[in-house]
């Protein structure tokens, strides 16, 4: 019997935080100051939000080094079993793995399971693995709302692969691309269905296609599986991209193919690497990542401030009955929030 899945993973932080910088511990490899730190970022508190800020700062020159890896896959792909098996695998041969696993959240209660320490039993003890569950929240895409943060936050701590597992497929799931070398994306065996139900986008985002769950009576569609959608990617040129997208088939379960996507996966990083090409991708995700600050941050000031306490409601209303429509609502509230 599986062990019933935790509420939340979270440290809580101590009160003397503001005194203390974690980041000398952080740097230090202390995984206890990891989780804190995580904590941190993900905190809303105006006081949290500036120490986070200050933190990130600090820790910034001693991270990039890390090769950031964004998995995501329809549900019962076996994403928490693969990242298992994987991760053993690269601990094995010296490296340190960081799994940044972001769970669906409640869209009425906003709590989420945060289960993912439970699916990876094994990893969890690794002392060279570090497993945060994080809830997805508001924020589309698959990814957490500060998962760009925790990423840099596990490189500053000596992790050398970091891993995005994303809360499940659709077409939303691709901002995880945006933050990270490598998309991997995971199918099951007889996935023509599959093809049509995620159709070209996130298909055309990956980097890597690995269809999983190749054992047992499975072992032959999946090959055929692979063939398919081997062929299928021929059709879906990267324009401009000499990397020719690979397609595995392999099994958590017994392991079958994972030294195989490793060795793909570091030859993909490498050949980033030569090009220059890894550079260019990670300054185009770092403008991504000032304009979705911006514009939440924006959102944010936008429905905190006090000139619009009163307008406010009455145009959410007005949109709501239909008598404004809503891009006119949203030009009337930042009229109203610009003017001084």
């Amino acid at each position: 019997m599986s062990k019933p899945a935790v509420s939340s993973p979270r440290s809580k932080l101590p009160s003397d935080l503001v005194a203390n910088s974690l980041a000398p511990k952080l740097l230090a490899g202390d995984r206890r100051a990891l989780a804190k730190a995580v904590t941190l970022v993900e905190s809303s508190r105006t006081d949290h939000r500036i120490q986070a800020e200050n933190l990130i700062a600090e820790i910034m020159p001693h991270t990039g080094t890390a090769m950031r890896i964004g998995i995501s896959g329809v549900p019962g792909v076996g994403k928490s079993t693969f990242i298992e098996a994987f991760g053993a695998h690269v601990t094995n041969l010296g490296h340190r793995l960081a799994v940044l696993a972001v769970d669906p959240s409640s869209k009425r209660g906003g709590g989420s399971i945060l289960g993912d320490k439970t699916r990876m039993e094994d990893l969890s003890r690794n002392p060279n693995a570090f497993i945060r569950p994080s809830p997805a929240g508001q924020t589309l895409g698959g990814v957490a709302r500060r998962s760009r943060e925790s990423i840099l936050l596990c490189e500053a701590a000596g992790f050398d692969i970091i891993l995005v597992e994303t809360v499940g497929v659709g077409q939303s799931e691709t901002a995880v691309a945006d933050m990270t070398d490598m998309f991997l994306l995971m199918l099951l065996p007889a996935g023509g269905d599959e093809l049509q139900g995620l159709k070209k986008g996130i298909v055309e985002l990956a980097d890597m296609i690995l269809v999983n769950k190749a054992d047992g009576e499975l072992i032959d569609q999946a090959k055929r599986t692979a063939a398919d959608y081997h062929g299928a990617l021929r059709l879906l040129s990267k324009g401009g991209n000499s990397w020719s997208v690979p397609v595995l088939s392999c099994s958590a379960l017994t392991g079958q193919g994972i030294p195989e996507a490793w060795e793909k996966i570091g030859t993909f990083h490498e050949s980033l690497a030569k090009a220059g090409t890894l550079a260019e991708r990670r300054a185009h995700q770092a403008k991504t990542w000032l304009w979705d600050e911006l514009i939440a941050e924006f959102a944010h000031r936008l429905r905190q401030d006090p000139k619009l306490r009163d307008l406010l409601p009455a145009v959410q209303e007005a949109v709501a009955t239909g008598e404004t429509p809503a891009p006119v609502g949203a030009r009337k509230l930042i009229h109203a929030f610009l003017k001084d």
